[in-house]
């Protein structure tokens, strides 16, 4: 088992789905407002454990394909579909180097996935992938105000992030990939205890990946208005 204790592997080995911030009632709700047909091909990237995935081709009967990079998460993800009958294909893969060919997806979605990588080739990756009228959308945290260089340097730290993006920067970066239409919305819903992460436990967890689960929680209670989140719809044409 990999011992570097990061975030992204403290999700893998507590298997936490619906991670991000607003959870999978945030993601339900959203997909809700979408055309989503059984011959729509959707692409699932930084899929976790194939909690969002599973849902999609459960309630739409489409095609649907995950990747994340991590193993651990994989193979979680690929055990998830399995056992519920589900054709979803889990591909070990990169965002920024998407083995996929060109415009092969009507619809990406990323939830709070972009941050942790390189992000304009993840984006512009992502514009390769999608067909002419299809979308991308983005769940992203944002910074929603000035803040100290320590305590900034603080959060980035601990997410295992470089920069933490505005709203206004978030537009430009998928600008510059070559979306022509970005639309942004900023969701104020409370779900509420229905909507507490899914997980799917490795065997023999380390406890400081619990340890690091309580810090992200006090994290996350102490930094609600500096960090927020937007959910990016972003066309192509």
């Amino acid at each position: 088992m990999d011992q570097e204790y990061t975030y992204l592997n403290g999700l893998a080995e507590l298997g936490v789905g619906g991670a991000h911030r607003g959870g999978f009632k945030l993601t339900q709700n959203i997909l809700s407002a979408e055309h989503i047909g059984e011959k729509t091909t959707v692409l699932d990237a930084g899929c976790g454990t194939g909690h969002t995935a599973a849902y999609v081709a459960q309630q739409y009967g489409c095609q649907v394909t995950g990747l994340n990079h991590h193993q651990l998460m994989v193979e979680k993800a690929r055990k998830r579909v399995r056992t519920l009958g589900l054709p979803v294909q889990i591909v070990h893969g990169n965002t920024e180097a998407l083995p996929f060919a060109d415009r092969q997806f009507d619809l990406v979605l990323s939830e709070s996935v972009i941050v942790f990588t390189d992000m304009p080739t993840t984006v512009q990756e992502f514009r390769r992938v999608l067909k002419p009228g299809g979308c991308l959308i983005a769940i992203e945290m944002v910074l929603e105000q000035p803040v100290s260089q320590q305590k900034l340097a603080h959060i980035k730290d601990f997410y295992g992030v470089s920069q933490i993006l505005t709203e206004e920067q978030w537009v430009q970066l998928f600008q510059k990939a070559g979306f022509p239409s970005i639309h942004s919305e900023k969701y104020d819903l409370q779900f509420g205890v229905q909507n507490v992460p899914d997980f799917s436990l490795s065997e023999d967890v380390d406890v400081k990946y619990f340890e690091m689960l309580e810090h992200h929680m006090i994290m996350f209670e102490s930094t609600k208005e500096i960090l927020g989140f937007r959910v990016f719809r972003c066309k192509t044409v």
